[in-house]
């Protein structure tokens, strides 16, 4: 399965379920979609054209008033794959992937610029386990609140790259904070599910 460019010939194929998708959308203001499919087989077959018809799921969308079709071709079979679940459920699965993958830059997976193989190596490293202890202060500290489901930037930019003064004593640690610090609520929210939450055994 893999996205298939669009062209005019496969714009016209999908005229009905545009013009059907153009009206929901003059009718409600929300984006519409009409999911199709048909076979198709490109009309070159030499140089890297198809032998035969292969099965092409249709995404006919309009929204904001203009369309936006999309395209899919695949070899998984409609009785497995519906056109809609496979459109919806596995295909933009793999944009949910990316977006995990973009996450790492925010991390400074991108910062790869040392001397040596060995020490750019290390710094993937450090971002891998950064990203890991994100996602778990995304999955046990932030749950139920605002940013549950947020991304690594904005987690970051909210909650850990602000200002504060540290004050170290035997017994404690001491963390104070801006008054005008707008998410200090969120901040003592976080730390008490984190403090609330069980040590794995082991």
């Amino acid at each position: 399965m893999f996205g298939l460019a669009r062209n005019q010939r496969l714009r016209r194929i999908i005229g009905p379920q545009m013009w059907e998708a153009a009206q929901q959308w003059s009718q409600t203001g929300k984006p519409a979609r009409v999911f199709t499919e048909f076979s198709y087989q490109t009309k070159k077959r030499k140089k890297g054209g198809w032998e035969r018809e292969r099965r092409v799921i249709a995404k006919a969308e309009h929204i904001d008033g203009k369309e936006n079709p999309r395209f899919v071709v695949t070899s998984l079979p409609a009785g497995q794959w519906p056109a809609q679940a496979l459109y919806e459920e596995l295909y933009c699965a793999r944009g949910e992937m990316e977006n995990r993958i973009k996450e790492q830059y925010s991390l400074f997976a991108d910062r790869v610029s040392s001397e040596t193989m060995r020490a750019d190596q290390m710094r993937v490293y450090f971002s891998a386990v950064a990203y890991v202890l994100m996602s778990g202060l995304r999955r046990l500290g932030l749950k139920n609140t605002e940013l549950a489901t947020a991304q690594v930037s904005t987690i970051r930019a909210r909650l850990l790259k602000i200002g504060a003064r540290i004050q170290v004593s035997v017994r404690r640690v001491c963390l104070s904070m801006a008054t005008s610090y707008p998410w200090a609520p969120l901040f003592a929210q976080v730390h008490a599910q984190l403090r609330a939450t069980p040590l794995p055994a082991g």
